[in-house]
């Protein structure tokens, strides 16, 4: 039970990271606009599409578990900045969901074999 429980539990993180892939790839205007407001350039856009396709497919096959797992909750809490607007109450959501998902990372990485 715990075997299905794990996949089930990377599947669904996969599938944020898979959503921003598609997001990105369809609409990348919107990511866009979120790194020119904080002054970075637009380009990273597609760098943050590759880099989220492959965390959802690491997330699901396994791969590299504890490093993947390290390095999409750091993804989160970085990105969480282009999110803080406290005055927009959806992208505070956002910007506290992320957190919980690096939270659930982190657990996830904790319990993944020691890194080699």
């Amino acid at each position: 039970m715990d075997k299905v429980i794990d996949i089930a539990g990377r599947v669904l993180l996969a599938a944020l990271f898979a959503a921003g892939t598609v997001q990105k790839a369809t609409d990348p205007g919107s990511a866009a606009g979120l790194l020119a407001d904080r002054g970075l350039p637009e380009v990273l856009v597609w760098p943050a599409m590759v880099f989220n396709a492959g965390l959802a497919v690491a997330l699901v096959v396994g791969w590299q578990l504890k490093w993947v797992a390290l390095a999409a909750a750091l993804y989160c809490m970085v990105t969480s900045v282009f999110h803080f607007i406290p005055s927009d109450g959806w992208q505070m959501s956002i910007f506290v969901k992320n957190w919980a998902i690096a939270g659930g990372l982190l657990c996830l990485a904790a319990r993944s074999r020691a890194i080699s």
